[in-house]
């Protein structure tokens, strides 16, 4: 029997990492690394290991003090392993998605069924939000994780009613790691989570047995000694009001109100915050309705509550609840919610597996045909949409970039997904394949899950959901192929390699992160001309901060001096400007920007 189980353990896992690898294996090594966070992330990496400073982080060699460091720890370690590539940078990431998957199949299968556990984790990994979340390097389904773990040594403890000192000192190390990777919210939301479901289970008083003392111990133990370390090398010093403030204060009090100095990014609107949860959860949001019915907010105060189904189902209610409460009254991002969806991810696997093992005449079988239905008629919309597009769009001009086909709307590109905004009917014609691939899924996906659970064949009806979200992400992995240029500089990055020698300059037009991967690529310190702005900021005001940023007549003077200087830019007017100082030569043009130096390349110059 034991033989017997272990053996479908195995198999489950096996499947698990399978569907894992095809999701997202691709994504681990192309596209190239993006501007902006994607590429200034992987670059603090990098420079752990330049500098074998483990303690501050930096970017173009400024301190970049606003972010925990156990992301960027997984980066460097990625690359110290394998060299420094875009894909050892992403290991990390992508591993974490693979451990939560794991996760939430354990959780599933400890606390509520193991085809519960299964089908959770089958749809966090085949859905469009975690896979849209590690599209660039941030740690957010890092928190999700970290979360869960707390909760499940926490659960363990509340069922027994005796927490055992594992299940306690697990619950602090969870919490440590959190605090490492998003700041004081990794405290706030595990701490927090638990004290509502206490409170509406009305039983606080376990608090007092989870061995408050020695779990502070532990707890202080991993998540201290980085904190102190960074005060002390990061001390408040000429204008820089040191690590202390700026973390705490600036990046997370002030954060939250929306009053942090400098003020670099937008805000989601609250009812797109909500709405956009669909699409992350997609396509199993339509079968959320009756899992969050599921969940019952009185417990009877019986014998076995504390083991039975509707404890643990409150529990992941307020797993999420809380969290998507929490960014309610601040300034959000689409992908704060992203640790959120472990739970909601639990509480449909749990629907999905009821209903796999209802009557087909059942009044639950009957609601996964409505939800069924519903998502045909989406699919059909989304078939029809990207399959008109597909064939109603035109060729482009021969040499036509995909820059040259988008719209500007500069004024939404402080949301982390702002420049597909700017996506427009004649852009469309450089996605045909992947418009194509994307009707084909969604026909046939919904389709075949509409047939199959009026069949009453409800896994199977599930497995061709899971086939079309496969089908749908890669094609927007290729999508994100076509949209690269845009997005990140890596061909300007190596035009510039090619020609690169010792003693010459990169210079950044304007803010680094807009072309932070040539940073990251050519493994080379930038100037920045007018850029002493939002990320690189506050390390810029530190005494020791290196003569990076330069100003117009700075610049002017390097230009027109006897050393070769690349400007990298996505303003075209800069090339006239230019020329009024020195010869300007266009050394390469990709994603609406170029690369513009004062000397002609090596094989060729093209005034």
């Amino acid at each position: 029997m034991n033989n017997s189980m272990a053996q479908r353990l195995w198999l489950m896992l096996a499947i698990l990492t399978i569907l894992w690898a095809a999701v997202y294996g691709p994504g681990l090594f192309q596209p190239p690394l993006f501007d902006d966070a994607d590429a200034s992330h992987a670059e603090a990496g990098r420079e752990i290991l330049l500098r074998q400073d483990w303690v501050t982080l930096h970017e173009n060699g400024i301190r970049y003090l606003e972010k925990a460091p156990l992301p960027y720890w997984g980066m460097a370690i990625g690359m110290e392993l394998f060299g420094v590539s875009a894909w050892a940078a992403r290991l990390w990431l992508h591993l974490s998605i693979l451990l939560l998957a794991f996760l939430v199949y354990q959780f599933g299968r400890r606390f509520l069924t193991a085809k519960a556990g299964f089908w959770a984790a089958v749809a966090l990994l085949a859905s469009c939000g975690p896979y849209e979340f590690t599209r660039i390097l941030i740690p957010d389904m890092l928190v999700g994780l970290w979360i869960g773990l707390s909760l499940y040594c926490f659960l363990d403890g509340w069922q027994t009613g005796k927490p055992s000192l594992l299940s306690c000192w697990g619950f602090a190390v969870a919490v440590a790691l959190n605090l490492l990777t998003k700041g004081l919210i990794g405290i706030v939301f595990p701490c927090g989570i638990v004290f509502v479901f206490l409170l509406i289970v009305r039983d606080l008083r376990h608090l007092l047995k989870m061995k408050l003392f020695s779990s502070s111990i532990v707890f202080l133990l991993i998540a201290a000694p980085w904190h102190v370390l960074a005060a002390i090398a990061n001390p408040a010093e000429g204008q820089a009001k040191g690590f202390l403030w700026f973390y705490f204060v600036n990046e997370h009090f002030l954060r939250y109100l929306g009053k942090r100095i400098p003020a670099d990014f937008g805000t989601v609107p609250l009812y797109a915050f909500y709405g956009l949860l669909l699409i992350w959860l997609l396509p199993w949001s339509f079968f959320l309705p009756q899992a969050l019915a599921q969940v019952r907010f009185r417990l009877p105060r019986v014998a076995g509550v504390r083991q039975s189904r509707e404890a643990v189902l409150l529990l992941l209610f307020c797993w999420a609840a809380l969290i998507l409460l929490f960014f309610s009254f601040s300034t959000r991002q689409e992908y704060y919610l992203a640790p959120a969806l472990a739970p909601l991810y639990l509480l449909v696997g749990v629907w999905l597996a009821h209903e796999s093992e209802a009557p087909i005449g059942s009044a639950i079988a009957r609601a996964g045909r409505v939800s069924s239905t519903a998502l045909l008629v989406f699919g059909l919309v989304i078939a029809g949409v990207t399959g008109t597009l597909a064939v109603i769009s035109h060729a482009p001009q021969p040499g036509a970039e995909l820059a040259d086909l988008l719209a500007k709307n500069s004024d939404v590109y402080v949301l982390s997904m702002g420049h597909f905004l700017d996506l427009t009917g004649a852009a469309m014609s450089l996605f045909h394949g992947p418009l194509i691939g994307t009707a084909l899924a969604f026909l046939l996906g919904t389709g075949l899950n509409w047939i199959l659970r009026r069949r009453g064949r409800v896994q199977a009806a599930n497995v061709a959901l899971v086939l079309m979200l496969v089908v749908f992400i890669e094609c927007a992995h290729l999508a994100l192929g076509v949209f690269y240029p845009v997005l990140g500089s890596k061909p300007l990055a190596d035009s510039i390699q090619k020609e690169f020698r010792h003693g010459e300059q990169i210079v950044c037009d304007g803010e680094y992160s807009l072309e932070s991967s040539v940073n990251f690529y050519t493994r080379t310190q930038m100037l920045i001309l007018n850029g002493r702005i939002n990320g690189l900021w506050f390390g810029s005001l530190y005494p020791d901060s290196p003569p990076i940023f330069l100003d117009d007549a700075q610049f002017s003077s390097l230009w027109a001096g006897a050393g070769r200087v690349y400007l990298v830019t996505g303003n075209d007017k800069r090339r006239d400007s230019l020329a009024r100082i020195a010869p300007v030569f266009i050394l390469a043009k990709s994603g609406g920007k170029f690369v513009l130096t004062n000397r002609p390349a090596v094989q060729q110059g093209n005034p």
